[in-house]
């Protein structure tokens, strides 16, 4: 390994990490190189390439079902294709392994994105550093951008295992060679220890996490608002409010297969938490096998000092034996936390809370998982059900159908050293309610395919996240915020100057304009993110065949718009073989989903350079902005210069040659009327299609957006449109080169060039865009028309 290096970009919670290693095989026969990756199970995998010899192999990301069968297809044709990916806790790991000719050098880039949670009042970033030997070039640089300032930041020491530390080791010193600039809003953390400095962690080399936790400013109660290219993101941790007692019913699965380490790590956690109960506090403990058993008969009781000892000895003197009956256990935890009409009153002011703890499946009584959701749904009511999962023999999927049922989460606890821990840590977030029933509003339809606006409880530590699109046109964003804190309902009200949020500049010390020029769209790519996350648990709730399909197809339509590796989609990649090396690209590995870059066959290509932006001597037909067209007259010596006034959404038909078989269509958007016209519609293109008839089995088509380029027709290629790459299909090559531009070539005297307008700090009438220009139209036939034709 030549190279490890990772680099993450935190804008706004929303963070982007690049891992890229490079590896050189100095011996004189082939070997294997293995290139493995940990990441955090939230996050979505968005590109993954393969460099040899000068070939770029990007994997795919595609629906499910394609994507085996092109595995399928790979491997009847002995090609080495696929992608290992197992879990481990809260992790998955990626791992690919390929060969390396003798004297070749190989590099592998891998970017996954996630939100950050915010939890116990911290935002944590684990990256994983596993190069597999001491490198001579290693480095991790991680910048964040925070708009409302970042309270502190710190780097913890590097996590060798997977156990939760303990307060002793979180406390202690960055690992060696660290370095930590911070101004008000934006910090950069640097990285790259020697050998000597990776061989005092392991003589094999780095195999460990690091770690770095921050918390931001939030002076806002109504919290932060950022209004991105027509989307926002709001999210809301008010501090400062009282603390609402709480009613919380403890559910302990007894059952046979807790008996050993998992009952002791039980008790252990258990004596910690009634420890930290508040006395305003009110709980009571059942404990379940195939009978159940209540501490307290009939309600819970206020959390006094004898009170939590006579449950400590409860506790301590439980015995684990017997089947496990979940739907009684769950009946009984609903008849205390809705105690009787007669006084329930005295606990209108408390937050109910149900913590349920099981290590197995339903064996006796009610068994059948949709009864036991139907039962607990009617009897808890208002109640927040937390399921815990301890052990991989858990009926996790039950859990979190519950808790999703019943205005909880549902966690693993793993059976290793830090159960215990784990139990504590779960219990600390849910521990503090502050605000129950919140409600967060976008007044006056504003704002439209909002994520999830209603949370059932805001606890002390945590962030309460929102992302939606904002109608055209909107200068202000109105917000109101109602809630139920320890004595009344709460509402708030205010107004977010849209323009204000999108082009605030940076006055920091250092310069962060960087980081979200890193991050396109990152706004837009966070709402979607959320919005697959969503979709995916909503077909988790229902049980209804056609409404999962919708759901799915939804999720799926969105991952593979903006590339993203989710349940319902495959990373497939067929890794290049020793002879791939010395052969040229052929159709068939292309199809397979790799895709093999090659030099473009325009003049500028083959002349051995780079394609550039168009120069001032070439005759170009194009049309840019909203949209203006410009005609080349070349016998007359003159321009011909022509607006349409389209409507959003409608459809334009540019160009259409019907003897090559060539049309291209663009799609228009609306666009903020200017001041003094606003009778006078504004629009832009956002997506342009252009397909072309090769005389092969399939046509090609190139659909271009404001996210990425995908090439279709004999397989699938995404570009991202912030990464070089290029695809060749039936002699038509699509390149997207590093200045925002994408060169389509349909023949030697036919190319097209598209420009992505995009805007650092857009003002209120500027929007991202597509510009279309014909660079050589010489192989258009005569009968060619369309607005450019």
């Amino acid at each position: 390994v030549t190279g490890y290096h990772v680099r993450c970009r935190v804008a706004s919670r929303y963070a982007v990490t690049t891992v890229h290693s490079s590896v050189w095989n100095q011996l004189s026969v082939t070997k294997e190189a293995a290139f493995e990756v940990d990441l955090p199970s939230s996050a979505f995998i968005s590109n993954f390439t393969i460099t040899s010899r000068d070939k770029v192999y990007v994997a795919q990301v595609k629906e499910r079902a394609a994507a085996r069968k092109i595995y399928d297809a790979a491997k009847k044709r002995g090609r080495a294709a696929g992608l290992v990916a197992t879990k481990e806790r809260e992790i998955e790991k990626f791992r690919v392994a390929v060969s390396v000719p003798a004297g070749a050098e190989m590099s592998f880039l891998l970017t996954y994105e996630e939100l950050l949670p915010r939890r116990l009042g911290r935002y944590e970033l684990s990256l994983g550093l596993r190069p597999g030997q001491l490198v001579q070039n290693l480095s991790v640089e991680v910048s964040v951008t925070e708009q409302t300032g970042i309270s502190f930041i710190k780097v913890l020491p590097l996590r060798t295992s997977r156990l939760l530390p303990s307060a002793a080791q979180a406390d202690a010193e960055a690992p060696a060679s660290t370095r930590v600039e911070q101004s008000a809003c934006c910090a950069r953390v640097y990285y790259s220890p020697t050998l000597q400095q990776q061989s005092s962690v392991s003589s094999k080399g780095l195999h460990a996490d690091f770690i770095l936790q921050y918390d931001v400013a939030l002076r806002d109660l109504l919290g932060e608002v950022q209004v991105h290219d027509g989307y926002f993101v709001h999210y809301f941790a008010p501090k400062g409010l009282p603390v609402v007692p709480k009613d919380v019913i403890f559910v302990i699965d007894v059952s046979g297969s807790m008996i050993g380490t998992k009952i002791q790590q039980t008790k252990q956690a258990m004596s910690t938490i009634l420890a930290d109960l508040r006395e305003g506090d009110h709980f009571n403990i059942i404990t379940f096998s195939d009978q159940v058993r209540t501490w307290k008969r009939g309600r819970t009781v206020r959390a006094t000092r004898q009170n939590v000892r006579d449950a400590k000895e409860f506790v301590r003197r439980i015995i684990a034996e017997g089947w496990t009956n979940i739907n009684a256990a769950l009946l009984s935890a609903a008849q205390l936390i809705n105690p009787p009409s007669s006084s329930r009153h005295l606990s209108s002011h408390r937050v109910p809370l149900v913590i349920f703890l099981t290590d197995g499946e339903a064996t006796i009584g009610v068994t059948a998982g949709d009864t036991i959701l139907t039962n607990a749904k009617k009897a808890l009511g208002s109640a927040s059900l937390f399921g815990l999962a301890f052990g991989d023999d858990a009926d996790f999927l039950l859990l979190k159908r519950l808790a999703l049922d019943n205005r909880g989460v549902a966690r693993m606890v793993y059976e290793d050293a830090d159960a215990a821990l784990q139990l504590k840590g779960f219990y600390d977030e849910v521990a503090s309610p502050l605000l129950s029933d919140v409600q967060l509003s976008y007044l006056d339809d504003q704002a439209f395919d909002i994520t999830r606006s209603l949370f059932p409880n805001y606890f002390q530590g945590s962030e309460l996240v929102v992302a939606g699109k904002v109608k055209p046109g909107i200068k202000d964003l109105k917000i109101s915020m109602s809630a139920t804190d320890s004595r009344q309902r709460v509402e708030l009200e205010n107004t977010v100057l849209t323009s204000q949020t999108e082009g605030n500049e940076s006055t920091d010390s250092l310069d962060c304009s960087a980081n979200l020029e890193g991050i396109p769209n990152f706004v837009r790519r966070l709402w979607a993110y959320f919005t697959i996350k969503e979709l995916l648990q909503a077909k988790l709730n229902t049980t209804d065949p056609a409404t999962q399909r919708l759901l799915v197809d939804k999720a799926t339509n969105l991952s593979l718009r903006y590339n993203f590796v989710t349940p319902v989609t495959s990373l497939v990649v067929v890794k290049p073989d020793v002879d791939d090396a010395h052969s040229p690209t052929t159709t068939a590995a292309a199809t397979v989903t790799t895709t093999a870059t090659s030099t473009a066959t325009s003049k500028a290509a083959a002349a051995g350079k780079r394609p550039s932006s168009p120069s001032k001597d070439v005759e170009v037909v194009k049309v840019d902005g909203d949209p203006h067209f410009v005609v080349s007259l070349s016998k007359l010596r003159e321009n011909m210069c022509f607006t349409v006034d389209g409507r959003a959404d409608d459809v334009l038909r540019l160009l259409e040659d019907p003897d090559r078989g060539i049309i291209v269509d663009g799609h228009l958007m609306g666009a903020p009327p200017k001041h003094g016209v606003e009778e006078r519609s504004r629009t832009y293109f956002d997506l342009l299609t252009i397909s072309t008839d090769t005389g092969g089995r399939r046509d090609i088509t190139i659909t271009l957006s404001l996210e990425a380029v995908v090439v279709e027709g004999e397989g699938r290629d995404i570009l991202p449109i912030d990464q070089q790459g290029w695809v060749r299909r039936q002699g038509v090559t699509v390149t997207v080169d590093n200045h925002r531009s994408c060169w389509v070539e349909l023949a030697r005297d036919i190319q097209f060039l598209v420009l992505f307008h995009a805007y650092q700090h857009p003002t209120y009438l500027q929007k991202a865009h597509l510009g279309f220009y014909i660079v050589d139209g010489g192989g258009l036939s005569a009968s060619t028309q369309g607005l450019l034709g």
